[in-house]
């Protein structure tokens, strides 16, 4: 299927953190006289600093994104009819930063976290050390309502729902489709890596990948483990001095023997080493661009530089989509997963009232709408029916698909130490080795876990 431009404009700071409250000490004794004195003095102004707060503010802590989030929270504090107010905290843009700003602050007991937008690699993190509220069997039951499998999974912890999914996002293949048929492949059929390495060497294009030491390193060597009928982690519940690695495995080598192959020939293109997503739209975008595997956003990124006049029309017409490619032929691939979980802070005040809200938040029109403005997809299948997603985003339906197959990352409260392990030792891609990096990857990760070697 063949993208056409379709032109729209979207919208594009943060309030500060709320002051967290003082504590007040006093005398140990006082005369009883005026003890009655101060709690009568006390109890009038408790009661008309109470009339004034209103109803209570539940504090939205936010990654940042186009203003969508904002908007929603508007939106159901004027549904909630005055039983509660929203209020948004921008955390940083960086997902390791908003993770340690949250983690710090829920260590601390923080009570003003009533609810988090949280990366889902950190939801096993948070639910182990006791940092989310619980979520109810019956509120559990009408968030998973509609889901697709990918967020179901990503918002779970020890077989139980522990954050509400709000938006999914997953890779998909993208594709110039002149390149796709001067290499003679049906791309209404699945097709594999290895096609499309042989379609790039034969028609001298390269691929966009992104092999830069990042998460989207990670990234990439989960779904080809994961497509590969593997996983990285054998039993991600364990503690860390249990935890099994199943990186030296066939799936482990099969990985290994893709990333090596790209990287060896030079299909990723001279900046492979430092490639993260943007680099690898840039690339797809050029006169070498050919296949591409990245999130939905590439979409209204290239609708906006046709806008703006970076890139031509002609590029936008030749792009087109298809499911994450298989490592080998017959076998369904596991696109990656990402995207935004609704979390309540176990030391919130107002538990009820946030998992109230955040049902309100995750309402299927209101995924949709959050869709449209700020590109993130829902993860509420019902979303995808609404004719202003399928207007913006005519691969939408792909994308739901997309979510049914993905594959989480590892959903260990280790995760921070493993997929930093990935990255010291999967880096560059061209110098991976199947029959040694899977091996000696899994022996210092468990050696990191272990606390045997630092990263």
């Amino acid at each position: 299927m063949v993208g056409r431009a379709r032109r729209r404009s979207r919208p594009g700071g943060p309030p500060q953190d709320p002051p967290s409250a003082a504590r007040r000490t006093g005398p140990v004794r006082r005369r009883a006289a005026v003890a009655v004195g101060l709690a009568a003095a006390l109890l009038a102004t408790t009661a008309a600093c109470g009339a004034e707060e209103g109803p209570p503010t539940l504090t939205w802590y936010i990654n940042p994104d186009a203003g969508g989030q904002q908007r929603i929270a508007q939106e159901c504090t004027e549904a909630a009819e005055g039983e509660y107010r929203i209020a948004v905290a921008t955390l940083p843009r960086d997902a390791n930063a908003q993770r340690e700003q949250l983690a710090r602050r829920l260590a601390a007991r923080d009570a003003s976290i009533d609810l988090m937008s949280l990366d889902p690699p950190f939801i096993p993190e948070f639910a182990n050390a006791g940092f989310l509220a619980e979520v109810p069997d019956d509120v559990a039951e009408q968030a998973s309502e509609g889901v697709v499998e990918g967020a179901l999974q990503g918002a779970t912890w020890e077989d139980r729902l522990v954050t509400i999914p709000f938006w999914a996002n997953t890779q998909l293949l993208w594709y110039r489709t002149s390149v796709a048929e001067a290499a003679g492949l049906d791309m209404s059929e699945p097709v594999t890596w290895d096609q499309l390495m042989e379609a790039a060497a034969s028609q001298e294009v390269l691929l966009g990948v992104q092999g830069a030491k990042a998460e989207s390193l990670t990234v990439w060597i989960n779904a080809l483990v994961a497509s590969a009928g593997g996983e990285i982690v054998a039993n991600p519940e364990a503690a860390s001095d249990e935890v099994e690695l199943s990186l030296d495995s066939d799936a482990g080598r099969e990985a290994a023997r893709i990333l090596q192959a790209i990287g060896q020939q030079g299909l990723g293109g001279a900046g492979l080493p430092t490639a993260d997503e943007n680099a690898s739209l840039a690339l797809f975008q050029g006169d070498r661009g050919s296949f591409m595997v990245n999130w939905p956003f590439v979409w209204t990124a290239t609708e906006g530089a046709v806008e703006d006049g970076s890139v031509d029309q002609a590029v936008l017409d030749d792009i087109g989509w298809a499911m994450y490619p298989a490592v080998a032929a017959g076998s369904e691939a596991r696109p990656p997963y990402g995207g935004i979980n609704l979390g309540v802070g176990a030391f919130s005040d107002h538990p009820d009232l946030a998992l109230a809200a955040a049902l309100c938040i995750v309402e299927p029109e209101r995924q949709a709408a959050y869709f449209v403005s700020d590109g993130n997809p829902p993860s509420a299948t019902a979303a995808y029916e609404d004719p202003e997603v399928q207007e913006a985003f005519p691969m939408a339906d792909l994308i739901r698909q997309s979510l049914e197959q993905a594959a989480p990352r590892p959903q260990t409260p280790f995760y921070n130490e493993i997929s930093a392990g990935l990255q010291e030792t999967w880096h560059p891609v061209g110098a991976v080795a199947p029959d040694r990096t899977p091996r000696t990857s899994g022996e210092f990760i468990t050696a990191v876990l272990r606390g045997e070697q630092l990263l």
